[in-house]
């Protein structure tokens, strides 16, 4: 078999997440990377055919740990381990090498995270004297409010606000519709955007469903809103690892801080496992240790 008949092969394992499982475009172009950097390290290795030998997988993971973050290694594990149930459902392999394979084990990773004093002084960064600064704002106000994923954010149409309702509706992972409560604050300022900002480039350059724009009018990408927070993180002089996700991270994390239900901190984040959820828990955990070491006189 030629590298072009696999990837073919994984071509038809595409269309079969798209119509047969649903998944999300972003999920299934996840998977494709996966399993295409396999095919490109078996045509490194001049292997000619998905390989049904434990060895030959088990070799390339050993590769993966010279130059892959942990998560990284966990995910290709989950993409190769379902594209070779779904190869052997259709009989295009006579042995599944991976189905007595463990995965690799998971160290516990706490996702940064913003103290409500940090929080106050990012969502106060833009200069709101502005046009751009107004819609920044908005667009920090929102994703702090809802615990929007970022390409939930971009994805927002004019008629998924219900902000007389103080709701808003996004499609989430796997296209899951869900509805978020939105507060008092992040409506005001999409209200003042729209007003002053938003109103005024759908008159130059003319209507786009999408709610926050950029200056030609279009609507927005993850890149822009990854260099937005980016300057303005740098503005303000934080030094934690920040990137768009943290937003979310602080959102969930300051709910539980603040009494929230677990399970319904996984309904507003959209979560199909619990147990994506309760990483939370460890970062509410592991502040309750640090202000004890910090204020208990014999800690």
């Amino acid at each position: 078999m030629d590298r072009a008949k696999m990837l073919d092969i994984i071509n038809d394992y595409s269309r079969y997440l798209r119509l047969d499982r649903g998944l999300s475009r972003n999920t299934i172009t996840s998977y494709q990377q996966d399993i295409v950097e396999f095919v490109d390290y078996l045509e490194s290795k001049k292997i000619k055919d998905f390989p049904q030998q434990r060895n030959q997988i088990l070799e390339f993971f050993t590769q993966l740990k010279t130059n892959k973050a942990e998560n990284s290694i966990l995910r290709m594990f989950s993409s190769l381990r379902k594209f070779y149930q779904w190869l052997m459902r259709n009989h295009l392999i006579q042995t599944d090498p991976m189905v007595d394979m463990d995965s690799p084990k998971k160290g516990i990773h706490l996702p940064a995270a913003l103290s409500m004093q940090e929080i106050d002084r990012l969502l106060e960064a833009p200069d709101t004297s502005q046009a751009l600064g107004i819609r920044d704002r908005a667009i920090l106000e929102t994703m702090y409010a809802t615990g929007l994923r970022v390409s939930e954010l971009i994805n927002l149409n004019l008629d998924d606000l219900h902000l007389d309702l103080g709701l808003i509706k996004t499609l989430g992972k796997g296209d899951k519709e869900r509805l978020i409560p939105i507060g008092d604050t992040a409506v005001k300022w999409i209200n003042k955007y729209f007003e002053e900002v938003r109103d005024l480039q759908v008159e130059k350059y003319g209507s786009n469903r999408a709610v926050f724009l950029n200056f030609r009018g279009k609507r927005l990408t993850r890149q822009s809103i990854w260099k937005m927070i980016k300057k303005y993180i740098l503005q303000i002089g934080i030094k934690k690892d920040i990137t768009p996700h943290t937003l979310r991270h602080s959102f969930a994390t300051h709910l539980l801080e603040n009494g929230a239900d677990l399970r319904v901190v996984q309904e507003l984040l959209g979560h199909s496992d619990i147990s994506t959820t309760q990483i939370y828990t460890h970062i509410t955990k592991q502040r309750l240790r640090d202000v004890y070491n910090k204020s208990h006189p014999r800690s």
